[in-house]
């Protein structure tokens, strides 16, 4: 199969946020919604990804040899925790000021004003939910139900490097 530079790009952005969603891929492409997001892996990428056991979007190995990207996530020897993670900026940002592995879980209005109060940045509510989410779908941040769902990091800091995937 052929690519098109465009195929390519998007080819690298997937190999870069993986495991991913449709939505971040739709936020990522600028496309209307998921739906369009399935169309277009399907019409041009079919031969190179695939859905993992949580239906999380994944590259396979040919795709990220054939764009020359590293992966979003390197994990470690044991393949439990990434060693690296490249994530686009607020990701970073959230994963910089969510509390610790021995803190108290906290909402996402709490992250949300973290991240406002030491990058001075606007994010909406939803931005960091999503953030959140994909860094849980990382393996670097877990979900803690309580009367709202809160989160906190699944790893010392320090454990891991944080790159910004532009």
């Amino acid at each position: 199969m052929t690519l098109s530079e465009e195929a390519k790009e998007r080819l690298a952005d997937l190999v870069e946020l993986q495991p991913t969603k449709n939505a971040e891929l739709q936020e990522r492409w600028d496309l209307e919604s998921g739906s369009e997001v399935h169309q277009y892996l399907e019409n041009n990428l079919k031969d190179y990804y695939y859905r993992d056991d949580n239906s999380l979007i994944r590259a396979t190995s040919e795709a990220a040899e054939l764009v020359d990207v590293e992966p979003g996530v390197e994990a470690d020897e044991e393949g439990s925790v990434p060693d690296v993670i490249r994530v686009p900026e607020l990701q970073k940002q959230v994963f910089e000021v969510v509390a610790g592995p021995d803190d108290e879980s906290e909402s996402v209005v709490s992250v949300l004003n973290k991240v406002r109060d030491r990058f001075d940045v606007n994010p909406e509510a939803e931005d960091v939910r999503s953030a959140l989410q994909s860094l849980r779908r990382k393996g670097v941040v877990e979900v803690v139900y309580r009367t709202v769902p809160t989160f906190k990091l699944t790893v010392e800091r320090d454990e891991i490097t944080v790159e910004v995937a532009d």
